[in-house]
């Protein structure tokens, strides 16, 4: 990956952790998932800011992930990420785990977020990237949030095709029927191919309200992915589950933390998951602005900012989803 990739999606790190976990739990080809997974999966070692920039460790289990993507069209290097970029990144989602484990909490903050960038000053949100690399994104969302990152994923888009094609395609209940880059995507439940799930997840541009339908889309698309890889036409398939490891992890780039040993472990902490236990929202925005050079702007919202902040600090991010969705 060159220094002048795209950072882009917002996805699907966590799929990995999924595939990997599902994989190594049939026990018996766990070497051969293993050898696959650390063999080809890149570290991130500089992915963190400064220790005296960052909140104070939690003294509770919540782990919170971000995951992002790159648009490179090629395999992950390490290094490639730590520093400024040539371009920003699209969208950001933060995976939440609480310390009961009985669900898992996805937050996508609006790429066009209108925030504080340590050292440069207000800008969207997807300059961070632009500017300092991961750490600085790190940084960022922390700030938001108001507790640490343990962990980052990164996936290439190129891996993301593929580990959809290896599941022998999606199926995703679409919403708001549109056309994009040479595909067609009906309202009603449309199973996609790898090419017609990157233009799914990607498309902003056929929708009135641009990043917010494009959101709901990746949002959709990543729980009809779970859906699938816990399904048991995968989980009864050994070849499947080793194609999804295969073709994923030459793509990924994790912090040191996420070894096969911790993605088995956390898949054993959430064995009572369920599709139904995964819940997506996104950072509350005030709608819509101009900032004061001309740039159309998303607004977060101050009051609902402070609310979910409080609830990511506090490990109650159960309570805030039952009162805002």
């Amino acid at each position: 990956m060159t220094t002048g990739g795209k950072i882009g999606l917002t996805l699907l790190g966590v799929l990995v952790v999924v595939a990997v976990a599902v994989a190594a739990a049939l026990g018996w080809f766990v070497t051969r998932v293993s050898t696959s997974y650390e063999g080809n999966t890149e570290t991130l070692t500089e992915a963190f800011p400064e220790e005296e920039t960052r909140p104070a460790e939690r003294e509770d289990a919540a782990q919170n992930i971000l995951l992002l993507g790159s648009d490179t069209r090629g395999a992950i290097d390490e290094g490639a990420l730590d520093g400024p970029q040539d371009s920003r990144s699209d969208t950001l989602m933060v995976m939440h785990l609480p310390a009961d484990r009985e669900g898992i909490y996805f937050t996508s903050i609006m790429r066009d977020s209108w925030v504080d960038i340590p050292g440069f000053g207000e800008a969207k949100i997807n300059a961070a990237m632009a500017y300092g690399g991961l750490p600085l994104t790190v940084q960022v969302v922390e700030g938001l949030i108001g507790t640490r990152i343990d962990d980052v994923v990164v996936i290439d888009f190129e891996g993301f095709k593929d580990l959809t094609n290896a599941l022998g395609g999606v199926t995703v209940t679409n919403t708001v029927a549109f056309e994009s880059n040479g595909h067609n995507f009906p309202v009603g439940d449309i199973k996609l191919n790898g090419e017609e799930a990157l233009t799914f997840v990607r498309a902003r541009y056929p929708f009135a309200d641009g990043d917010y339908q494009r959101v709901r889309n990746q949002q959709a698309y990543m729980k009809a992915v779970v859906k699938q890889m816990i399904s048991s036409e995968t989980l009864t398939n050994p070849t499947r589950l080793i194609a999804m490891v295969d073709a994923i992890s030459p793509y990924l780039a994790v912090t040191e933390g996420v070894t096969t040993e911790y993605i088995v472990q956390t898949a054993a902490s959430l064995r009572n998951v369920r599709t139904s236990d995964l819940y997506f929202m996104t950072a509350p925005t005030a709608g819509v602005g101009t900032s004061a050079d001309g740039q159309s702007i998303i607004l977060l919202d101050p009051e609902g900012m402070a609310q979910l902040r409080e609830a990511f600090e506090t490990d109650t991010l159960a309570e805030y989803y039952a009162a805002h969705n």
